[in-house]
């Protein structure tokens, strides 16, 4: 059997582990397996190309030159790779992943530029069906790059979280994107270098302008959104590299990342056009902060574990602020004490929690939170109503009810965690700040609410200590 044919057979496996890995990934049971089938996928997929790329280099000129170089190369890579896997924090989590995106988007880029410099001779009636894969391939990898830079940006607070309102921003998207499709034609029809040049900056230039665009409020649809730009790129390389493998893998991660998408903006009462084009239909939000909603009440941990003895019922509803307290540990051991003496503890998840789609859920699942009292807002939204106490660990926008109730909002129209139903809030803040997406809380002023300040990892202890 050649080596053609059996890199064919594994990747056929491989597309096959990739499409059981997603399977797994949707529920919290399957997910571990769902990890360990992609890991098994990806085995396949870099000993089959390799083995591949060994085979053709063999014996010919330069291939021992060739060889070492991408060996050095993986190794470099693997090292980094499982660096930065081992020092990342799960609150820096976000913006590594969009780092990672953008290297998939210049890699479809890089190898765009070398479809077009170097490749073996192409029946004339393939040659525009080439050329358009180089153009489009380069100008989807140029997008996501750049995107994605700002979203890691963006995320690690080292670029303001307001979205970017330049004067004719929608007609500068819609330009960028018609002169795109006219030099797409042009290049087919008359290969020009100064086009792919053009095409390069062009596409650089949208990308970083579409998500300057969008606000910190929608920075996980974002998220999502690239990881299927990265994956479109991908099928795009994969195009050029006649490689089945990584068209297969690109289309699954370009769809199931355009869905995810869609469905996160559906949560937020967004239009998944409007953010995906930028913002496209958004007004500039305008702020509400210096506005008095009144005094704000203080409760201290005693009171809190006081509060949390009498009651028969708590849904715990976390946000980012937790991750940055990394205080899902003490979470976890003060449900299960609660659940000794008898209280109902649930808790009741956002879908844009955090600042990752299933941030929150992977928090609570890394402290043993059992997954069945884990639940999505559709599912526990009607027993807030019902319930003695809420505990809003370092949650704001999506426990905030000027989304449900103030038409002005700039958050207005977003489906919330409807907290302020319970009959007792305990809001663990740090200070009476905004939130990511920069608005007032007036959920903080409520006379069934009180804040209790503090890290939030010392806080729970606290309540721990005194129970």
């Amino acid at each position: 059997m050649t080596v053609d044919a059996v890199a064919g057979a594994a990747y056929i496996v491989a597309a096959l582990l990739f499409i059981m890995s997603l399977a797994g990934l949707s529920r919290h049971e399957s997910a571990r397996a769902g990890v360990v089938y992609g890991i098994v996928g990806m085995i396949l997929a870099l000993g089959s190309t390799l083995a591949l790329t060994v085979a053709d280099a063999w014996g010919g000129s330069g291939a021992a030159l060739g060889l070492s170089l991408m060996a050095v190369g993986v190794l470099v890579g693997a090292a980094i790779g499982l660096w930065k896997a081992r020092v990342v924090q799960m609150t820096a989590m976000p913006e590594l992943i969009a780092m990672l995106h953008s290297f998939v988007g210049i890699a479809a880029v890089l190898v765009g530029w070398n479809g077009y410099l170097t490749h073996e001779p192409i029946a004339a009636s393939l040659l525009g069906i080439h050329n358009a894969e180089v153009f489009i391939g380069i100008f989807i990898g140029g997008v996501t790059f750049t995107g994605s830079i700002v979203a890691n940006l963006k995320l690690s607070g080292r670029m303001s979280s307001r979205p970017l309102m330049l004067p004719g921003k929608n007609a500068l998207n819609i330009g960028a994107l018609v002169v795109f499709l006219a030099l797409t034609v042009w290049f087919v029809a008359d290969q020009q270098l100064w086009m792919l040049i053009v095409v390069t900056l062009l596409s650089f230039a949208l990308g970083w302008h579409l998500v300057a665009s969008i606000g910190g409020g929608d920075m996980p649809v974002v998220v999502s959104m690239l990881n299927s730009y990265s994956g479109w790129a991908a099928a795009a390389a994969g195009f050029l590299l006649n490689n089945d493998l990584l068209i297969v893998t690109g289309a699954l991660v370009g769809s199931s990342g355009a869905y995810l998408s869609y469905i996160m903006c559906k949560a937020m009462n967004r239009s998944f056009l409007s953010v995906i084009a930028g913002g496209f239909g958004i007004a500039a939000p305008t702020s509400k902060d210096g506005e008095e909603h009144g005094e704000h009440r203080e409760i201290t941990a005693q009171g809190a574990a006081a509060m949390l003895t009498g009651a028969s019922s708590v849904i715990i509803t976390p946000g980012y602020g937790m991750a940055v307290a990394q205080a899902q540990y003490p979470v976890a051991d003060l449900v299960a004490r609660l659940r000794d003496r008898g209280v109902e503890v649930r808790f009741g998840i956002h879908p844009v929690a955090g600042r990752l789609p299933g941030h929150m859920n992977v928090l609570l699942a890394e402290a043993k939170v059992p997954y069945d009292i884990v639940l999505g807002m559709d599912e526990i939204n009607d027993d807030f109503a019902s319930t003695a106490v809420v505990l809003v660990i370092g949650a704001n926008d999506t426990v905030n009810p000027a989304a449900a109730e103030d038409p002005g909002s700039p958050i207005a129209g977003m489906p919330v965690l409807r907290v302020w139903e319970a009959e007792n809030v305990i809001v663990f803040k740090r200070s009476m700040a905004t939130g990511y997406a920069g608005v007032q809380n007036p959920l903080f002023f409520r006379e069934n609410a009180q804040m209790l300040f503090g890290d939030a990892k010392e806080k729970v202890e606290e309540i721990i200590h005194a129970l």
